[in-house]
This record gives C-alpha cells, structure tokens and sequence, in this order.
C-alpha cells in the first residue's frame, strides 16, 4: 500500500519501502485513471518527462542533500511556468504555450528532486471560484463530482484529495488556495506576500498573487514551504526576510496560545454547519490550553468591494501582453491591426476574464481612477490596519473560511456577485498581505454525500512557523485531514 502524505511517503523511501520510480508510476497511473471523472490535470507528464525526472530524483536521493523531496510525486498549478510541460494558465490564449524559462517555485521543487506528475487545472488566469471558469472544463470535487472542487486551485485540491498527487503547488490572490482546500477536505497554505517568489508564475493581481502549498497535512506543507520559500533576485516583490526551520517547534504543545475570533467575520457566516465545526474545534483546543478572546475587523466588510476593483484593474494591465502579437492565440484573417488585437483577445479571454478587464480597465480609467482605484486602496490600508490591531492582542486568529460546504456544478454560473462572495472570509487576508492556513474541521452533508468543511487559521507576518505549528497539532487531536473522499483514485482503477 502507497503512503498518502509527504512525510510517511520519505520514510518508506528511506526504509526500502518502495522505489522512487514504483512510487512516480503509481501516482501518475492514478492521475491517467482519474483524469476523465475528474478533470484535476492539463497535462500529465509523458513517460519520457517522468523517467528524465525520476532519473534526476535517484542521483539526488544518493547524496546528502539539505533539503531532500527526491521521487516525491507532486502536481503543479498550470500558471507557474515550466520548460518540461506548456502552461496553458486555463486558457484557450496560452493553450500551446511552452515557456521558454522555469518559475522560480518550480526550479526550487525540482531542485530537491521532487516529480511533477503534471500541471493542474484551473479557473482561467486564476480569476474564479470554482474552477468551472477553465477553458479545458470544469474540475470535479472527488467527494461529490456533482460539485465544485473551489477555485482557482481547484485541479491541485483536487488532485491532493483524490490522491493523485502527494502535494502539490497553487497560487492565493483572494483565497485560491484555502477555499478550495476548505472544499475538498486538505490543508492550503497562503504565505505572507513577498515569502515566496512570484517569478515565473503568470500575473493575475501582481499585489496580492502568492504560491502556496496545499497538502493532506500541516507537516506536509511545511515540508513544500521550506522548498519554496526566501528572497529571489528575479522577483523584486520577494522578501529578504530569513527563512525559518518551519519543522523546529511542529510539535511544540499548544499551552498559553491567545487566540482571537473576528467577531465581524461570525456574524456574516451566521449559524450552520461551518460555525458549528468551528466551535467544536475551538472546544477541542479549548481543552489543550488555547485561550480566546474576541477581536473586531471593523472594515473587514469593505474588503470584497475593495478587491474586486483592485485586482481587476492589475488584471487589465497584466494582460495587456496578451495581444495576438508576440504569443499567445491569434485570431485568423485579421483586416487590420485593431482587428487583430480585438478578435484575438475576445477569441482567447473567456467570459469571466473578459469581466474582470473591462472593470479594471473602467477603475483606471481618466475621470475614475481616483473614486474606484484610490479609494479603493485606502480601504486596503485600513482593512490591513485592522488585522494589525487585532493581531497586536493575539497570537493568531480562528475564522471561518467558506460560508459552507461545496456547491454544486452550474449553480452559481450565473450570477457573478454570489460567485464573488465566495472569497468573503480570505479576501481580507490577501489584501493585508497576511499568511493563512486553512485546515479541515468538519464535515456537512450535502446530496447525501458528506463534503468537508475548512476552517482558517491568520498569523502575524513572517509567522507562518507558528501557523503551522497549531495546524499540525490540531491535525494530531483529529482526523479530519486523514478523511479520503469516495470517488478517490484507489477506487479507479
């Protein structure tokens, strides 16, 4: 039987267990058998990529390296640009693309020996929810593939959860990572802005776009985040901040933690199945010596308006580059230049990206720059000002990461602003630059399936060590983390 987390997948290495290329077969037999009920990949690696590889891991795995991930299966979100397989960012614009450079994020992985059984599927350019906004169709949640795996990491949440991968790589710009990992039942790691190199990686909002881990386990992405993580020459958005042994004090016990609960945020989520799970969490932690204390956020509510004025308007300029030009679709028959640019951009975007440009060209534009944009960043600051109060009486804080569980397929296709609330309890996070660890918590039913439930854990910045240190905990007093879905991929064989 094949290990389901990084951490017990090294040790049978280490102990004869298995072999580097029995354990890469098997992950990437699991990602080919799951693909059409499942849709998590793009790509999936040839043979040839996964033995060019698994070649590299077994020369690493015989010398002493610091940092050692060699033969570790995992996926990689189709925006972080690779030399080995195209990045297609979800999009009929990029959908023969092959980058001619590797991301930072992805050089550093291959660089401990890691494999990547593919890159995943995602809402194109990581604008959406529920990773249904894909021009190579929707993601399917492997606990209920009538519903939605969340977004836009959607395909590397549900690829770890379906035990496609052992880990795998996606990127937070409102919540990309944790609401999905929230939806599908795994632990996602958005880290402070500027911890992980952006290099490489295809811009949505260049303020707020951050690689993460998502993971089974806290050790797990841990194990990512020490891969991935420091300053780069390349990114001038990345910090010089020192990196910190994120493995020292794991298992540190949880005794004296001050812990706030954002009163604001409970009181948009309401009574139900996810503040449920999070009381009895807090109940549980309660009992390990964790005290709380109620905090406020008292713009926390202005946040959602805020972002969706400031990340489209980086959107519109950031994929300004994609003109039919230099690379990228170009339509065909082109009568003119104007032509050119307009039907190749309206033949290449798909629907919601083409939103999000025409709202952002609209807030930067003369006569509204200064009422949409401006204003717009002044609630970022007080919103940022509001996790600093707070997290200047507490150690970190407990809030809620989805409104509920998983929705279903098609159901909120149509309305773009239900579509938007979904990142209501994460958003705030993203514009304060703040690291957050969504773990499950919980299960709810739903069509007469349980789906999971996430609960978010915010730190201070630069204090991701510490996050991690109460997620690994908490996932040592439950087994919410350990939980595999129905449709998994043992069972499609």
């Amino acid at each position: 039987m094949f290990p389901e987390t990084i951490q017990s997948a090294l040790e049978g290495l280490r102990n004869g267990e298995f072999s580097i290329a029995e354990l890469v077969t098997e992950f990437a037999t699991r990602a080919r058998n799951a693909q059409p009920e499942l849709n998590a990949y793009i790509t999936i690696a040839t043979e040839d990529q996964l033995e060019q590889q698994t070649s590299y891991a077994r020369d690493l795995a015989l010398k002493d390296a610091p940092l050692d991930l060699a033969g570790i299966p995992l996926a990689i979100k189709d925006l972080f640009c690779t030399e080995l397989m195209p990045t297609t960012c979800g999009s009929k614009m990029l959908e023969d693309y092959v980058s001619p450079f590797e991301s930072t994020a992805s050089s550093r992985l291959l660089q401990t020996g890691a494999v990547f059984v593919g890159k995943t599927n995602m809402d194109e350019f990581a604008m959406g929810s529920s990773n249904e906004n894909s021009f190579f169709g929707p993601v399917r949640n492997p606990w209920h593939v009538e519903h939605v795996p969340g977004g836009s990491s959607g395909g590397s949440a549900a690829a770890v959860a379906a035990g496609l991968c052992l880990g795998a790589l996606g990127t937070d710009t409102g919540g990309s990572i944790r609401q999905p990992a929230a939806y599908c039942g795994i632990t996602g790691l958005k880290p402070t802005y500027g911890r992980t190199s952006r290099y490489g990686m295809v811009a949505y909002a260049s303020s707020l776009d951050q690689a993460g881990p998502m993971t089974r386990t806290a050790y797990d992405a841990a194990l990512l985040l020490s891969a991935i993580a420091g300053p780069d020459d390349r990114d001038s958005t990345s910090s010089a901040e020192p990196v910190a042994d994120y493995l020292k004090d794991i298992n540190k016990p949880l005794q004296g933690l001050r812990v706030g609960l954002p009163k604001e945020y409970f009181e948009a989520l309401g009574e139900g199945p996810v503040l449920n799970a999070i009381m009895e969490a807090k109940k549980t932690l309660e009992q390990q010596g964790v005290s709380f204390v109620d905090v406020s956020l008292p713009h926390s509510n202005l946040a959602l308006s805020a972002y969706y004025i400031i990340a489209p308007a980086e959107a519109s300029t950031n994929l300004s580059r994609f003109d039919g030009v230099r690379f990228g679709h170009r339509c065909n028959g082109a009568r003119d230049l104007a032509d050119l640019y307009a039907r190749s951009r309206s033949e290449g975007f798909g629907a919601e990206v083409q939103r999000r440009i025409l709202i952002g060209t609209f807030a930067l534009s003369a006569g509204y720059q200064d009422a949409f944009y401006k204003q717009a960043q002044r609630v970022r600051r007080l919103v940022k000002n509001d996790f600093v109060d707070a997290l200047g009486q507490v150690d970190l804080l407990l809030a809620p990461v989805t409104l509920g569980a998983a929705f279903r397929l098609g159901e909120k296709t149509d309305d773009p602003v239900s579509m938007y609330k979904e990142d209501l309890f994460t958003i705030p996070v993203s514009l304060a630059g703040l690291p957050a660890i969504s773990v499950p918590c919980g299960m709810a039913d739903a069509s007469g399936t349980d789906l999971p439930l996430g609960m978010q854990l915010i730190g201070n910045y630069f204090d991701e060590a510490r996050l991690l240190n109460v997620a690994h905990q908490w996932q040592q007093l439950t087994d919410w983390h350990s939980r595999t879905p129905p449709s998994s991929a043992r069972e499609m064989k």
